[in-house]
C-alpha cells in the first residue's frame, strides 16, 4: 500500500508554512517526515495572479479616465505655454496652467505605474526560472507597493463631488466630560495633525481654545491640498472614547465624546453676499505663548451671522485686519454649507428618509479597554492597533467610507 501525505499550505505575508498531517500507512503510524517545499513555486503563483490582476486594474482605469485623451489634451497645452505671448493675458495663462496640471494629476502617477509594472513584468520570468526567492519577494512588495497606489487613485476616482477638490477647514470640540474630553480633542487633533503631514499637506491652525486642566476644548485647522475635502469629509461627525482615564486615581473605565466638523473652504468666484447688518463683529486678544505684539493688541477677531447664530473666529495672524478676511473667508464656507445642507434635507424628506449625525450617535468608536480597537460604525472597517491609528494611519478608514458612500 502506497503510503500518502497530507498537508497544507498556508499564506502568511509573502512566506510559506507547511503543516504536516500524520502517515496513513499502518505500519508507520505515528511517524512524522520532513517534506521539502519548493516556495518559489508559490511566490510564482502569487505573482502571475497579482499581475494579472493590475493589469486589468490599470486597463479598467486608463479606460474609465480616458487617458488617451488627457495625454493628447496636456500636448496641446505645453504647446500653448510655449508660445512666446503665453503670458500677455495672465489670467488666461494661470487658467491653462491649472488646467494642465489638473490633467497631470491622474496622467502622471497612472504611467509611473505602468511602467513600474512592466519592470516587474520584464524581471519576473528570470526571477521565477532562477527560483531566486529574496528576488522574488523583492517584486512582491513591488508589486503590493503599485497596489496600494492604484488603490488609492481608484478611491480619488470617487470624489467627483462639485466640492471634493477643495481645501478644506477641520473643526474638533470637545464634548461632555471636562477634562477627559478635552484630552480626547487634543489625542483627535494630533491624530488629524499627523494624517495630513504624512500625506504633504498644509496644515494651518486659525483658532484654538484650551483646556482648563489639559487638552483643548476646540480648535479649527486648515488644511490645504488637492482634494483635502473630498478625503477630510469622511470625519465628520462623533467620535467615541474608552478608556480608563489618566485623570481618575480610581483607575475606572470612562467614555469621552469630541465632535469633528468638515467644511470645504469656498473659491472666490462662488458669490455668497454678507451685509454688513447681518454680522457682528467682536475683536479680543489672543491667547497663545506671548512675544512682541502678541498679547498686547485685540488682534483676535470673532464674528457672529446673527441670522443663523453662526460664529467663527480666528486668531493666527498678527493683523487684525487679516483675522477678518480669515473669518469672512470661513463664515462664508458654513454658510454654504448650510444652504447645501437645507437642499439635502428637503430632498431627503421627498425621498422619505429621515437620518442625520446627532450628537451620541458616534460614527466611530476608539476602545483602548479592556482589548484594543478602532471601529466605523458606518462601514463595519475595523483595526486592532489602535496606536497606529492615533499616529494617523486612517486612510483605511477614510477608503471605506468613500467606497461605501462617496
Amino acid at each position: 500500500m502506497p503510503q500518502v501525505v497530507f498537508f497544507l499550505i498556508e499564506h502568511k505575508n509573502a512566506m510559506t508554512d507547511v503543516r504536516f498531517e500524520r502517515l496513513s500507512h499502518p505500519r508507520r503510524q505515528g511517524a512524522w517526515f520532513e517534506l521539502t517545499f519548493c516556495s518559489s513555486l508559490l511566490y510564482s503563483l502569487r505573482m502571475d495572479e497579482k499581475i494579472k490582476a493590475l493589469i486589468q486594474r490599470l486597463k479598467e482605469m486608463e479606460r474609465v479616465l480616458r487617458l488617451d485623451a488627457k495625454r493628447a489634451e496636456i500636448l496641446l497645452l505645453d504647446k500653448k505655454m510655449e508660445d512666446p505671448l503665453f503670458w500677455e493675458d495672465k489670467s488666461i495663462a494661470q487658467k491653462v496652467i491649472a488646467a494642465s496640471n489638473e490633467l497631470k494629476a491622474w496622467v502622471v502617477p497612472l504611467d509611473e505605474l505602468f511602467r513600474r509594472l512592466e519592470s516587474v513584468q520584464a524581471l519576473f520570468p528570470e526571477a521565477k526560472e532562477s527560483g531566486d526567492e529574496p528576488f522574488l519577494n523583492e517584486l512582491l512588495l513591488e508589486l503590493e507597493g503599485i497596489d496600494s497606489v492604484l488603490s488609492e487613485l481608484e478611491v480619488k476616482k470617487m470624489l467627483s463631488g462639485e466640492l471634493d477638490r477643495l481645501n478644506c477647514y477641520l473643526s474638533i470640540n470637545a464634548g461632555a466630560g471636562g477634562t477627559e474630553a478635552c484630552d480626547w480633542a487634543e489625542m483627535l487633533l494630533r491624530m488629524y495633525q499627523r494624517w495630513a503631514t504624512k500625506k504633504g499637506w498644509r496644515v494651518e491652525t486659525l483658532d484654538c481654545v484650551e483646556g482648563e486642566v489639559a487638552g483643548i476644548k476646540s480648535i479649527t485647522l486648515k488644511l490645504s491640498a488637492p482634494f483635502a475635502y473630498g478625503y477630510t469629509k469622511a470625519e465628520k461627525g462623533v467620535h467615541r472614547l474608552v478608556r480608563i482615564s489618566p485623570f481618575d486615581s480610581n483607575a475606572k473605565r470612562h467614555t469621552s465624546f469630541a465632535s469633528v466638523d468638515v467644511i470645504p473652504e469656498i473659491e472666490e468666484s462662488l458669490k455668497i453676499e454678507i451685509r454688513p447688518d447681518q454680522i457682528r463683529i467682536d475683536t479680543y486678544r489672543s491667547s497663545g505663548a506671548g512675544g512682541q505684539h502678541v498679547n498686547v493688541t485685540d488682534s483676535a477677531v470673532r464674528i457672529t451671522h446673527l441670522e443663523t447664530g453662526i460664529t467663527v473666529a480666528c486668531q493666527a495672524e498678527r493683523s487684525q485686519l487679516q483675522n477678518k478676511e480669515t473669518c469672512l473667508k470661513l463664515l462664508k464656507a458654513k454658510l454654504y454649507e448650510l444652504e447645501l445642507k437645507k437642499k439635502e434635507d428637503k430632498l431627503k424628506e421627498l425621498g422619505g428618509e429621515k437620518k442625520e449625525i446627532a450628537w451620541g450617535s458616534q460614527i466611530r468608536n476608539y476602545v483602548f479597554q479592556p482589548y484594543t480597537l478602532v471601529k466605523d460604525t458606518r462601514t463595519g472597517h475595523e483595526v486592532g492597533n489602535i496606536q497606529a491609528v492615533m499616529d494617523g494611519a486612517i486612510d483605511g478608514f477614510i477608503f471605506a467610507y468613500l467606497k461605501e458612500f462617496g
